[in-house]
């Protein structure tokens, strides 16, 4: 699918564009477009359409300007400066577009966005944090690996790691699956003799992929709902280009690149291993695999309905029928419509883990109110950086911004799919967080997506993602914990993981392109 073309750009003041041609690291060179050939008014089509595109450019582009300066040079939360950078962008909207929000409308603006972002948003991640603290407390991470580790034995424990990072990143954060597993790092390399980063690196790899490409993980939830695409289309495609980008960017480049990088362990790190009887790896896979295999469910009965649906309706007329179809279809239908929602999947498969997790193993009560408690602390920051991110998406609709990104790049040629690689991409590099580059890139992509399947809308959600995964450097946290755990210098990380993040950009990239052949 090709951009609509459009001819509104002839004539700009030559200020504005050099603003934005030097702002975003040089956006239109990268998409082969130079900035005097892109932000061009044309007179004669100003009169016919009052939206002008190149102020409403310039306003964005102050505002991530201001966004990265909040956050890499003041230090503010991610949170307060999405929010404070989406307030500014709407009360001086109207001096550049007198159709965008009235000052008086901004605070409402802000609050039905936030709330719009967070019906949906802030109960998987809730749950899903919940499920995956319980997973953790009971050993299941542990499990798991050291059932791979045995699996694959320790001639190939390098492919039993990253394995157990592309599980374990379904419903545990990637930071706190680090930590649990950093143990039984020391233990493979004390106990084989080989490099740690031989075990480290594919860990990471692993945990790296799905936590970016596969839901019920923040980013990819986030994404889906602002892209209105059905979660199980994430999922299936999430999986499909995830697995073979992990497999690619695996054991045989993360060795390679550890050649010449020498670590030293302290003898401290060496743990041993826990006596409490772990759980059974079998219950734990058909744990983490109960949610993922209803919402697929879900998603099947979904598109058989919907294939029934005539063309041309609006994304809302057509949930709307949809819901009325499902509504009237036969019992075991709803009942997996019902089960197949990702708030009631995932709520049962937690209630599940609570009971046979904690309860059965002797867990008493009050331990696992704190477990549930202690895990919506780091998911409370996330739920509140994606309510922002929604507030931000909210206001790029609002002051017309959306409508002026579609003006400007539609007679680029572009693909929709490598547009939503870039902005992530971009936004990315220049803050190093991998949420805040997802949530911002899909609101650039809100006109973009219009009219589009649902597949088509799970790939441009995986392209975002792998573009939020990539060139991981010094101002994104997860290389400094890397750095940090497995105990290299900044020039080692950058040489390793540095290397490694942005192949699996590259990568899932090239994987979602492959697909959209097909579906696009």
């Amino acid at each position: 699918m090709r951009l609509r073309a459009a001819h509104l750009f002839t004539h700009a003041s030559p200020s504005v564009p050099a603003l934005i041609d030097a702002s975003l690291f040089g956006l239109t060179d990268l998409l082969g477009s130079s900035a005097s050939d892109v932000f061009v008014l044309a007179q004669a089509d100003v009169a016919e359409n009052p939206l002008q595109p190149t102020p409403l450019i310039a306003l964005l582009v102050l505002g991530i300007a201001l966004l990265l300066v909040l956050i890499l040079w003041l230090k503010l939360s991610a949170f307060l400066a999405l929010l404070i950078v989406s307030v500014l962008v709407a009360a001086t909207s109207r001096l550049v577009n007198p159709a965008a929000v009235p000052l008086t409308q901004v605070a409402d603006t802000i609050v039905s966005s936030m709330g719009g972002a967070l019906g949906f948003i802030a109960t998987i991640i809730g749950v899903g944090a919940i499920f995956g603290a319980i997973l953790e407390h009971s050993g299941g991470t542990q499990s798991l690996a050291n059932f791979l580790v045995r699996k694959f034995g320790a001639k190939h424990a390098p492919w039993a790691m990253l394995l157990t990072g592309f599980i374990i990143s379904v419903p545990v954060f990637l930071d706190v699956a680090l930590v649990i597993l950093a143990p039984l790092l020391y233990a493979l390399a004390r106990d084989t003799k080989r490099p740690f980063l031989h075990f480290g690196l594919p860990l990471v790899a692993g945990l790296a992929v799905t936590h970016g490409f596969v839901p019920p993980t923040p980013g990819p939830v986030a994404v889906a709902y602002f892209l209105g695409v059905n979660l199980g289309w994430v999922i299936l495609f999430g999986v499909l280009v995830g697995l073979p980008t992990a497999l690619i960017c695996g054991p045989p480049l993360c060795i390679w690149l550890s050649k010449g990088v020498e670590i030293t362990m302290p003898e401290e790190e060496f743990v041993e291993e826990s006596e409490v009887a772990l759980p059974s790896v079998g219950f734990i896979l058909a744990l983490i695999g109960l949610p993922i295999g209803m919402i697929l469910a879900n998603t099947i009965v979904e598109q058989y309905y919907a294939s029934g649906l005539p063309e041309g309706l609006t994304r809302q007329e057509r949930g709307a029928q949809l819901s009325a179809l499902l509504s009237s279809s036969p019992l075991p239908m709803q009942l997996i419509s019902f089960l197949g929602h990702p708030v009631i999947a995932l709520l049962l498969s937690t209630t599940i883990a609570l009971y046979f997790l904690g309860t059965r193993r002797g867990v008493d009560r009050e331990t696992l109110l704190e477990i549930s408690t202690k895990a919506l602390g780091p998911a409370g920051i996330i739920i509140l950086i994606t309510g922002a991110g929604g507030v931000f998406k909210g206001v790029l609709a609002a002051t017309g911004i959306t409508d002026a990104m579609e003006i400007m790049f539609a007679d680029s040629g572009i693909s929709v799919l490598l547009l939503a690689w870039v902005f992530a991409t971009l936004i990315r590099i220049a803050q190093g967080s991998a949420t805040v580059a997802m949530l911002t890139a899909a609101g650039l992509m809100g006109n973009f997506t219009v009219g589009m399947t649902q597949p088509q809308l799970a790939l441009i959600a995986v392209a975002i993602a792998a573009g939020a995964t990539g060139f991981s450097h010094v101002n994104d946290s997860g290389f400094w914990m890397i750095s940090r755990y497995f105990k290299m210098s900044e020039g080692q990380t950058l040489r390793t993981w540095g290397v490694i993040s942005t192949c699996i950009s590259l990568v899932g990239f090239s994987m979602a392109a492959v697909l959209w052949q097909f579906f696009g």
